[in-house]
């Protein structure tokens, strides 16, 4: 049988740090973002993502039908064999009983939903702290080992983080943030849809025993020991 986990976290919370580790040590298994198909859809010229194009373009909301079948669509690819991360699906009780009876017809199960919680104030200070260089290299002007000073960000060529400098210097990459981590009120807001939109999943899965709340404010190594400990109890 495969592994079929739910990973849920506001952004910032390291859903895609612990997805990457399980993808590493269980097999190879596949993160499947909802956020990461649509964007896919973008390149596609079929009529299935040309539906989705126009719905989308019209500012209406794609269906749950519609994004159960996208999420078939990448099930059915051959990396997805042995079992799949979801991140950002389901997101209705009703997507979650898809995926259960989808799962089913195949012998297969949804084996952990695993929530990773961050209050408020460090939600926000990790989404709003993010920055990225050039380079692809990921920091947070708030947290971790090295903190960054603010002004790495808003001044980004007359200063740079220590463990950097010699980089810049030589390639002259620049500290940048992504744009829907510049703006402090749709961050609240992203956080805010977040919560009132996961209560009840987190009460579907919560019925049947397949919800397990981390604490994410935990170092990367500490939750990853945690979500081992739940993976190796589920296989």
């Amino acid at each position: 049988m495969g592994l079929y986990i739910i990973l849920m976290g506001v952004q910032g919370s390291g859903k895609g740090t612990q997805a990457a580790y399980i993808t590493q040590n269980y097999g190879g298994i596949p993160q499947i973002s909802t956020g990461d198909l649509f964007r896919a859809l973008k390149t596609r010229t079929d009529d299935f993502a040309k539906q989705i194009q126009e719905t989308m373009a019209a500012g209406n909301l794609v269906s749950d039908d519609t994004t159960n079948k996208m999420v078939e669509e990448r099930l059915q690819q051959l990396d997805a064999a042995n079992g799949a991360i979801f991140d950002g699906f389901p997101r209705t009780p009703y997507q979650a009983e898809w995926l259960e009876n989808y799962l089913a017809q195949k012998g297969e199960k949804i084996d952990a939903v695993i929530l990773m919680e961050l209050d408020l104030y460090d939600a926000f200070r990790r989404a709003f702290g993010r920055v990225s260089s050039s380079t692809g290299e990921g920091y947070n002007v708030y947290t971790g080992a090295e903190k960054l000073d603010i002004k790495w960000v808003e001044h980004p060529e007359k200063a740079f983080p220590p463990r950097l400098e010699a980089s810049i210097k030589a390639t002259g990459e620049k500290l940048v943030r992504r744009p829907d981590d510049a703006h402090a009120d749709a961050i609240i807001k992203r956080i805010d849809i977040f919560r009132k939109t996961t209560q009840p999943l987190i009460d579907y899965f919560s019925g049947k025993g397949l919800v397990h709340v981390l604490k994410a404010d935990q170092s990367v190594e500490a939750v990853s020991a945690e979500i081992k400990k739940i993976l190796d109890a589920a296989k």
